[in-house]
């Protein structure tokens, strides 16, 4: 019988994963201390939502809440994150919080992906992307000495965390790792088309298809060509995305062709992901809207918009910093495990 068809509950499986789990404790408690060390509030917010969130690729769980009054049900979701209930808590005046939260996305089962996981997500209000990477930093290193070690390990290698951490532009990256002069290929910076990226794929061998976005030609080049060097040495923010990847960032104001934002990898593992929060409403509907037809035309469905998001982003959210982290990989990394399965106290069943 292999490891992989032995039930997770026998003693000799839960065995090879028990130190792990013991492990992420320590690493939760870690991460809490850190937080009450910069005066965070820890919240918690409704997993059901109107909106699980409007990311066109992201699906979420659906389900139906029936009314005591026997009234009709009304379709809710799983969240996909808790960004939109927590920025709610910021417009009523909460200036600095965090959750650590089971969050729900489906269609996503792999090593280093799981149906449901460990979202640890917090917000500054007047905060910046630099504030973002200073607690990043320190919950990293936390993580990985509540672990009992001084670096992350990922399939065999050690990651150092002391000294600060790498910071490497999108454009930078690009130019590094592929030889593409990836803002050279941009002509409408918010909808640019893909002739010119897929003619920079194509001449350095990546395949691309004929109704390729443009998005979706600089997604393959990262994941060839990017992503296998992001964090090799020490963890690394990938900075300045292009501003048509914006999502829920807002545009930096200092250089319009990109967006406050920035993922952190470490040894090629995507750890994080950072916003200066967007506070434009119209804006928001806008892009919510671009992100809802892009939806049902490659799934034939959309979710809905929060309105009650839009309203409170009307009424004022103030400038923020925002960033969602994946706790179960930084565990994974900070014990060495394998496979997400490794750091989860029980897996969610297979289909």
């Amino acid at each position: 019988m292999s490891h992989d068809s032995i039930p997770w509950w026998r003693p000799d499986a839960f065995a090879r994963k028990r130190e792990h789990l013991l492990a992420r404790a320590r690493i939760l408690a870690a991460l809490r201390e850190t937080f009450a060390a910069r005066d965070f509030a820890e919240v918690e917010t409704p997993a059901l939502q109107v909106s699980p969130g409007i990311e066109p690729h992201l699906m979420a769980f659906a389900t139906d809440l029936e009314p005591a009054d026997g009234g009709a049900a009304r379709r809710l979701y799983l969240h996909t994150s808790p960004e939109f209930a927590m920025k709610k808590l910021l417009v009523a005046g909460m200036p600095r919080i965090f959750q650590i939260t089971k969050t729900w996305r489906n269609r996503e089962r792999s090593d280093t992906h799981h149906p449901e996981f460990t979202m640890l997500e917090w917000y500054r209000a007047g905060g910046s992307l630099d504030e973002l990477m200073d607690d990043c930093e320190a919950l990293v290193r936390a993580a990985a000495r509540a672990a009992g070690r001084e670096h992350l390990r990922v399939a065999d290698k050690d990651i150092p965390i002391d000294g600060d951490f790498e910071r490497l532009s999108v454009e930078e990256a690009f130019l590094m790792h592929a030889g593409i002069d990836l803002f050279a290929t941009i002509d409408d910076p918010l909808a640019p088309s893909p002739h010119a990226l897929r003619a920079e794929a194509e001449e350095i061998g990546i395949r691309t298809a004929p109704d390729d976005s443009w998005e979706d030609i600089f997604f393959k080049i990262s994941l060839d060509r990017i992503e296998p060097h992001l964090g090799e040495t020490k963890p690394t923010f990938l900075t300045d995305w292009p501003i048509s990847m914006a999502a829920l960032s807002r545009p930096n104001p200092e250089d319009p062709r990109v967006a406050e934002r920035f993922e952190l990898y470490a040894g090629t593992v995507e750890l994080a992901n950072a916003f200066g929060e967007l506070t434009d409403a119209a804006e928001q509907r806008r892009r919510f809207v671009a992100d809802c037809e892009k939806k049902e035309k490659l799934y034939g469905f959309r979710y809905p918009i929060d309105e009650d998001f839009l309203a409170a982003l009307e009424w004022g959210l103030p400038a923020s910093a925002g960033i969602a982290l994946g706790v179960d990989r930084l565990v994974m990394l900070a014990t060495g495990a394998a496979r997400i399965d490794d750091v989860l106290w029980v897996p969610v069943v297979e289909a």
